[in-house]
């Protein structure tokens, strides 16, 4: 299993999509976001947290938790070799709920029991080969989220999302207090501020570089 990362708008769904376009051979696997994104913003559990933040993170990033792992054990039972999904429950817990409780969306009780619950869902689920990160400037990724006009993202701020590339950085580039098992996990780093969609020599780059990755790691190819 490979793993797409990436800020708020950086264009992980974009890319995924044009991946499984290129290269046959992968199953795209997408952000379960109807779990919590409904259709109706009123029903939005998303839209709830944005909105009134410190009510709504606990309820937040343990019900994304929960659907996470529920879709990476149903992925890793499938045994294909080359699986790439969106997103994952260790950018869920290093960059959005840690971010919660550094912040102090969450108290220390809603961590401890967050950090409960992560650890004993997380040893269920195999560990990836790669993880892909589309890195982007906060500035670029917030105007994007705003292009896209989500009416569940309406209340994304600038400083939000550079507090979660912060997150992202230490996360994945710097794998600072990182669990020991996922330091030693390669991480393809993609420049997403160049627009891919758009620019098929920029797409056709990453993709053989991504090709590359997977065949380094799996051998599928």
């Amino acid at each position: 299993m490979y793993i797409i990362e990436g800020n708020i708008g950086a264009g992980k769904s974009t890319f995924l999509a044009l991946l499984a376009q290129e290269i046959k051979t992968i199953k795209a696997v997408f952000e379960p976001r109807h779990y919590w994104q409904g259709s109706d913003d009123a029903q939005s559990l998303l839209a709830h947290f944005y909105t009134d933040t410190h009510r709504w993170a606990y309820t937040m990033e343990t019900y994304a938790l929960m659907c996470r792992v529920k879709e990476h054990i149903k992925e890793q039972g499938t045994y294909h070799p080359a699986v790439v999904c969106e997103r994952s429950i260790y950018s869920g817990y290093y960059c959005f709920a840690k971010n919660g409780y550094q912040r102090g969306f969450l108290s220390e009780h809603e961590w401890y029991v967050y950090n409960t619950w992560f650890s004993f869902l997380s040893a269920r689920c195999d560990v990836p080969r790669g993880f892909i990160y589309l890195r982007t400037d906060p500035q670029l990724s917030h105007m994007r989220i705003k292009k896209r006009s989500r009416m569940t993202e309406s209340g994304v701020s600038l400083d939000y999302v550079q507090q979660i590339h912060d997150c992202y950085e230490q996360f994945l580039i710097h794998k600072k207090d990182v669990m020991p098992h996922l330091k030693s996990i390669p991480v393809l780093v993609l420049d997403a501020n160049q627009e891919f969609e758009e620019n098929p020599t920029v797409l056709n780059e990453y993709v053989i570089q991504v090709k590359k990755f997977i065949q380094d790691h799996s051998n599928i190819f």
